[in-house]
């Protein structure tokens, strides 16, 4: 990433502006990486209920809320953006783990968890 200042170093909108295009190309980069790791859950689950496990999804909210908050984030702003994050990656789950097995010739192997 290119250097940005700092918020305090913003003198103007377009300073904030820039700032925050470069912020949120670094989130993409990082959500492109996250998904790859959904895409292997997906390959490695042998059955679309599997994509979702509430007590992962309450436990993983829970400790990135209190997380976010010790960082001086607003808890519950987190919680939305992570539970919106979470319910995408299941329907993806889901839907790609139901495509494999309704495929011709889709055989079923057991994965190590």
């Amino acid at each position: 990433m290119a250097k940005v200042k700092s918020p305090a170093e913003c003198v103007c909108k377009q300073d904030i502006r820039t700032a925050i295009d470069a912020l949120d190309e670094e989130l993409l980069e990082i959500f492109v990486r996250r998904q790859g790791y959904v895409r292997r859950m997906a390959q490695l689950k042998q059955h679309p209920d599997e994509a979702f496990d509430g007590e992962r999804i309450e436990t993983m909210v829970a400790s990135i809320k209190d997380r976010a908050e010790a960082l001086g984030l607003e808890g519950e702003q987190v919680e939305e953006v992570w539970r919106t994050l979470i319910a995408w990656n299941v329907a993806y789950e889901k839907r790609t783990i139901a495509e494999r097995l309704a495929a011709p010739g889709a055989e079923e192997t057991k994965v190590a968890d």
